[in-house]
């Protein structure tokens, strides 16, 4: 008898995850619970020490015997990648499996959601890390901190923020505010729109590289350009057209046009979509000039970048 109800439980359990039931507060939330814990505990320790492990390995490879702000920015960029490579595949995975766009669910959505909140927590630790090192290396100061003036890490910390301003408040939405409605507002529906979502990284590891190369001053060679044609293609693709493409997978699925969805849907989702593409537009704008600048230099610019500039 014991063991009948304790497979029944189970199968209860189970059919709650998939069809998003409400049961008695007990029976699920506490290995649910935990589990959000475990696993955003575990990207808590993977992605700073992903880092520690591939400047440490930089710096004291043989073949490779980085300064300590080359290695700095090289980690940071591979990690990047490889937190990039992991949500797009999830992404690929959770956005191919829902076929109906608004009720079916994947549990690496939600699994790598929670996993994946730390890294946006770690990346403004990394990208002030190689700001700082990049600061240092204009002779601003020493390594040791001694040489430094009086307040020159509020300096340091200021410039930073303002540089990176745009990249701190993404990545602090993310953490504040997109990870709380992922989990807690979608109640189980969506999840293929954010396997989509998820997929817009697919454009970081061609981001990433090009600020290696540039870093190795590389902007002649075949790659870097090869590099930079992807970039714009994969952003574009991506990140771009990518919320277009959500409204028309919307109105395909509920026999709406796709210039009706906008009026079709509450006013909060429209909000929330103009305010996470408004900053992709800007980046992809300044990568359509760095293209520019890249393919036609300065001598010769043709007139749309001339325009720009």
């Amino acid at each position: 008898m014991g063991g009948e109800v304790f497979l029944n439980k189970n199968d209860i359990y189970f059919s709650v995850l998939r069809r998003n039931i409400n049961l008695p507060f007990c029976l699920p939330t506490c290995p649910l619970e935990a589990g959000m814990a475990l696993l955003f505990a575990g990207g808590c320790v993977f992605f700073p020490l992903c880092f520690t492990v591939l400047r440490w390995g930089l710096q004291n490879h043989a073949s490779l015997q980085m300064e300590k702000q080359e290695a700095v920015l090289v980690a940071s960029k591979l990690v990047s990648s490889v937190q990039a490579i992991m949500a797009s595949t999830a992404g690929y995975i959770v956005s191919t499996s829902c076929k109906h766009i608004i009720d079916d669910q994947h549990w690496l959505s939600s699994a790598y959601t929670q996993f994946a909140v730390p890294y946006f927590i770690y990346d403004i630790y990394a990208m002030f890390l190689c700001h700082w090192h990049k600061h240092q290396v204009k002779g601003h100061g020493g390594d040791d901190g001694v040489a430094r003036a009086p307040g020159s890490t509020w300096a340091i910390a200021r410039g930073y923020l303002h540089k990176e301003f745009l990249m701190v408040l993404h990545h602090a939405a993310m953490v504040l505010v997109c990870f709380p409605l992922s989990v807690v507002w979608r109640q189980g529906k969506g999840d293929f729109f954010l396997g989509c979502m998820l997929m817009a990284e697919v454009s970081t590891p061609f981001v990433c590289l090009g600020k290696i190369l540039i870093q190795y001053k590389q902007q002649h060679t075949l790659l870097h350009k090869v590099n930079g044609a992807l970039m714009l293609l994969s952003f574009l693709c991506c990140r771009v057209l990518l919320f277009p493409y959500l409204y028309w997978a919307y109105g395909r699925h509920a026999g709406l046009p796709l210039l009706a969805v906008p009026l079709a849907i509450p006013a909060h989702v429209n909000l929330g979509a103009a305010l996470l593409l408004a900053p992709q537009l800007y980046w992809f704008f300044l990568i359509c000039r760095g293209a520019c600048r890249l393919f036609w230099p300065r001598s010769r610019p043709p007139p749309a970048c001339q325009a720009q500039d």
